[in-house]
């Protein structure tokens, strides 16, 4: 049974806070909760040095999930997708199959909107409340709390878990009912992709016809054609050519993005510069920079470039 009705009590104070999910974004994150809540939290990871994040902190590292299920009241997942967060939530051994259950789940993956809306249904079924909140930005912001996090649940739900979400994120919307959060973080998602390849193919471009593209890039970020992306990504990754391991892997653009156009099928609307997006990405995959920096998509670019001209 649940060990609290519905959603979790305004004293969030003195709740216990569970956290699944150690990785890049979510150990940042567990790690500013357990910094900033004055409650107890434990927390759970596959790999045991993923725990060292948390280290100087109060949190408790436990040795399987099912010690976060008994005693956490209000749990957040950190997974790389759907399939875990559905294994985790209604798999085999899972949270539905467990005798105390938390109160509220906090979703901050990225999933596929009907993954977001199953899970629900699912854990409404045991009286769990469960709320979507995947979050955008950089490993830096997560690690400064500066988070942006899109939420999609019941207004009462959104109210209860409202000061935890603050302890990770600068920027927090409500985006209406469960499925809300996951599609505005896919569509956040899917305008950086397209944009990073239109600006990596200006960069090989302006190559081309003798134009510095550090001065492009100077020159466009004054006029309308500014965006994050050229200020960030383009600045940070993509003139350097520096595409580090542990951040955002075209895996996770192929990932997202086909989570975007199949609901985009499902509801008969046009996604074809995503569609575009997600054959790049593939080719990103195939050409070698698997599980490095998605900004590689420009080296893609420049070898086509090149067999062009030959």
């Amino acid at each position: 049974m649940s060990r609290r009705h519905s959603i979790i009590p305004k004293e969030i104070q003195v709740t216990t806070i569970g956290f699944i999910g150690l990785g890049v974004m979510g150990g940042a994150m567990c790690r500013n909760i357990a910094t900033g809540h004055a409650g107890k939290v434990v927390a759970f990871d596959l790999s045991p040095q993923a725990g060292e994040v948390l280290a100087g902190t109060d949190a408790e590292i436990v040795r399987n999930v099912e010690q976060i299920w008994e005693q956490a009241d209000v749990v957040f997942l950190s997974l790389p997708g759907g399939q875990q967060v559905e294994s985790v939530c209604l798999g085999p051994g899972g949270l539905v199959d467990q005798i105390d259950k938390p109160s509220t789940v906090v979703d901050l993956s990225t999933t596929s909107v009907a993954t977001a809306r199953k899970v629900a249904a699912a854990l409404e079924a045991h009286n769990i409340a469960f709320a979507d909140a995947p979050v955008a930005r950089t490993r830096e912001a997560a690690q400064r709390g500066e988070l942006s996090i899109m939420v999609g649940g019941s207004s009462e739900t959104f109210a209860a878990i409202e000061p935890v979400l603050r302890l990770m994120g600068s920027d927090i919307v409500h985006g209406g009912n469960v499925g809300a959060g996951q599609f505005l973080k896919l569509v956040n998602n899917a305008l950086l992709d397209a944009s990073v390849i239109a600006i990596a193919e200006a960069m090989v471009l302006a190559e081309k016809v003798g134009v510095d593209p550090k001065v492009m890039i100077d020159a466009v970020s004054k006029g309308s054609g500014d965006s994050y992306a050229l200020r960030h990504h383009a600045v940070n990754s993509m003139l350097p050519r520096d595409f580090p391991e542990r951040s955002f892997p075209p895996e996770y653009k192929v990932k997202d993005l086909t989570y975007l156009l199949d609901l985009a099928a499902e509801n008969g609307s046009p996604l074809r510069s995503m569609e575009l997006a997600l054959d790049y990405y593939k080719e990103t995959i195939a050409a070698g920079y698997s599980g490095r920096y998605f900004t590689a998509v420009i080296e893609v670019i420049a070898q086509r470039a090149q067999q062009m001209q030959s």
